[in-house]
């Protein structure tokens, strides 16, 4: 469960080995209504002496520092003593990397800062700390550690040609180890297409994309823009672009823009789920995972409305609960599962639209 209850004032280690960040993330998080600086540590070793002597809700963590580095607090922390740590992490290909790891290692968020010289320019991350620290505050650990395994071995039903069948996702905090565990056990022969939306800056997105398909048994790239939609192949949002979906004469295609964000974000759920809705309509299923906010819960509602299936993660298995949460409060929710059955609820949803477009046709 979370460490801290609403409402009351969380306490915040900040590590980092530049005294400057130091200050800079402290005097942020000061502002921040809800959220005091207890103590800062500059490595990796005074930060689990910190932390045993200050017991904090909450911790931001750099990467890369002397004597003990993030990941090394990540694994004493999350093995011994854990809590909610947000990473920070360089706006690069290796910071990319880095953060990612750190969310398998128990993270909750990462916040991309600027790299290169020291610059004020860091200010512009106060609003993503914020965020991220909201996140955190509201994770429930537990779900968030819990290891997952799974597989599938019932067959999907083999649609019926020229009935394709599209399977959008929806995630945010928490969300790519639950994509891991999912496209991890979903079948090499799924029979419909897959997007994923899960918010995440841009640089991060392809990192990401990567790491899903080395353990996806479908091919997942970071969309471009232009892609036909295909069968049995994923596509991840890149970060900073709403993702859609649009027929070109017998093609439907993944188109990519940057108009304004929906509720603060981009890419958006909201963006891609009602235009999956409009061209799949019965052969869409739409799936919320674990997530802050409220992105994908007026998108589920139009695959409903569609006539498509709708998947929920429940709270038990969610990291954070707030966009499943309101997709259930908004009636958009079909079926409310645990993490470990949503696998297998996309294959059964998939099997019983082919079956269903089978008797339509004999």
């Amino acid at each position: 469960m979370s460490r801290s209850e609403s409402g009351s004032i969380r306490s915040v280690l900040v590590v980092d080995d530049s005294i400057f960040m130091r200050r800079m993330i402290s005097d942020m998080i000061e502002r921040f209504p809800g959220y005091r600086v207890v103590a800062t540590a500059a490595d990796g070793e005074e930060a689990l002496r910190l932390i045993e002597r200050h017991d904090p809700d909450l911790v931001t963590l750099d990467i890369e520092m002397p004597r003990l580095d993030g990941f090394g607090v990540l694994k004493r922390v999350m093995g011994s003593r854990p809590r909610p740590c947000v990473v920070l992490s360089a706006y690069t290909a290796t910071g990319s990397e880095a953060a990612l790891r750190a969310l398998e290692l128990g993270a909750v968020e990462f916040v991309a800062k600027p790299s290169g010289p020291i610059s004020f320019d860091v200010a512009k991350v106060e609003g993503h700390l914020f965020e991220a620290l909201e996140a955190a505050a509201a994770a429930d650990l537990d779900a968030l550690l819990e290891e997952r395994r799974g597989e599938i071995t019932r067959p999907v039903a083999l649609a019926v040609e020229g009935e394709e069948s599209v399977v959008v996702i929806a995630a945010s905090t928490g969300g790519p180890r639950a994509l891991s565990f999912l496209l991890g056990t979903l079948p090499a022969s799924l029979e419909a297409a897959v997007l994923v939306v899960q918010h995440m800056p841009a640089g991060f997105t392809a990192t990401l994309a990567a790491r899903l398909d080395g353990v996806s048994k479908l091919p997942v790239t970071e969309a471009t823009g232009g892609e036909t939609v295909v069968a049995n192949h994923v596509w991840l949002a890149p970060g900073n672009f709403h993702m859609r979906l649009r027929r070109f004469e017998r093609e439907v295609r993944i188109v990519l823009d940057q108009r304004e964000p929906l509720r603060g974000t981009r890419p958006a759920a909201d963006a891609l789920f009602p235009t999956a809705a409009a061209l799949y309509g019965k052969r869409c299923i739409g799936v919320v995972l674990t997530g802050m906010g409220r992105d994908g819960a007026d998108g589920l509602a139009a695959i409903r409305a569609a006539s498509g299936r709708t998947i929920v993660q429940d709270e038990a298995t969610s990291v954070v609960f707030g966009m499943p949460g309101r997709a259930i409060a908004q009636g958009a929710a079909e079926q409310v599962v645990p993490l470990d059955r949503v696998p297998e609820a996309i294959v059964e949803c998939l099997s019983a639209i082919a079956e269903r477009g089978r008797d339509t046709t004999t």
